[in-house]
């Protein structure tokens, strides 16, 4: 009788290790489907360009698809207006919203200087794909990049800017003319400010 209460014990304990077995690939599966679920895919970002944008933006699907490439998939995107305008130093400001899926919309304004061999000015429609943002604080940082280091499509173009491990992806088109490469950072806060630094 104890011999059948201890094999039963053990029938019981190997049951539960089995189960367990089997079941931790489902758990990290629906754990892993919980992370994914708060990125977007390239087709979300695309359409949401398009609604933005309009369609006479046909390099959009390609500027998308190299940011993807190179960065994966976002975690957030922002989608606003900005305008810059340059001669050999140069001022940018804008303001938008980020929208994420599992924390909600936010307000996010933009602004920064830059130096380089630059001129001109600029007005644009700006989505920003955002990368690796762990909450929405950290958004609301200094953000370091070159600009003259685009990729550039059919009108629309994209660099890339950082902070520690958030990465931000503007995409642009847009009305003026802005040539040259300059070193510059733009400053993301929660409400309007004419102070770039």
């Amino acid at each position: 009788m104890r011999f059948d209460r201890v094999f039963g014990s053990v029938q019981l304990f190997a049951a539960l290790l089995v189960s367990a077995f089997f079941a931790l690939p489902v758990f990290n599966a629906k754990a892993q489907q919980a992370q994914n679920s708060s990125q977007y895919s390239v087709q979300e970002i695309v359409d949401a360009g398009h609604g933005f944008f309009g369609s006479t933006t046909g390099g959009l699907a390609k500027v998308v698809e190299q940011a993807f490439q190179q960065y994966g998939l976002p975690n957030g995107y922002i989608l606003g207006q900005e305008g810059s305008g340059a001669f050999i130093a140069g001022l940018t400001y804008g303001e938008g919203e980020l929208y994420t899926k599992n924390a909600g919309n936010h307000p996010a304004f933009w602004q920064g200087p830059s130096l380089g061999l630059d001129y001109g000015g600029q007005g644009a429609r700006t989505m920003m794909l955002v990368y690796n943002l762990p909450d929405i604080q950290s958004l609301y940082s200094r953000f370091g990049g070159v600009s003259g280091s685009a990729f550039v499509v059919a009108g629309v173009g994209m660099t890339a800017l950082k902070n520690e491990h958030v990465v931000i992806v503007p995409i642009r088109t847009g009305i003026g003319a802005r040539l040259g490469v300059n070193v510059g950072y733009l400053k993301f806060t929660q409400a309007p400010t004419w102070n770039p630094f």
